[in-house]
């Protein structure tokens, strides 16, 4: 069974930097398409950025500010988040673009001054 693990979260001030990182666990699995999602408090999921075929997609609220990546060598994928918002507060997740996979704990991202 596969488990996603998400980290790097935190209470960042306002304009301030994050990266967050998706490793897999419990089966070999690559995570070559793969999206970050997130969830705010009384909000549904919604998704933040995607990794497919090679090439990027982000969320009107994300563009220009978070880049999401891949390392095939640690079979990891990350998100850097710049210029945080306090709306950019929520729950992360990582998973397919098809929600293949059981979400995963998530990371716990504050923007707050």
């Amino acid at each position: 069974q596969v488990q996603l693990l998400e980290s790097g979260g935190g209470m960042v001030q306002p304009g301030g930097s994050l990266s967050l990182s998706c490793a897999a666990s419990g089966s070999i699995v690559k995570l070559n398409n793969m999206s970050w999602y997130r969830q705010a408090p009384g909000k549904q999921r919604e998704l933040v950025a995607t990794f497919t075929g090679g090439t990027t997609s982000y969320a009107d609220s994300a563009k220009g500010r978070f880049t999401i990546s891949r390392d095939n060598a640690k079979n990891a994928v990350y998100l850097q988040m710049n210029s945080l918002k306090p709306e950019d507060t929520a729950v992360y997740y990582c998973n397919t673009p098809s929600r293949m996979y059981s979400w995963g704990q998530g990371t716990q991202v504050t923007v707050s001054s």
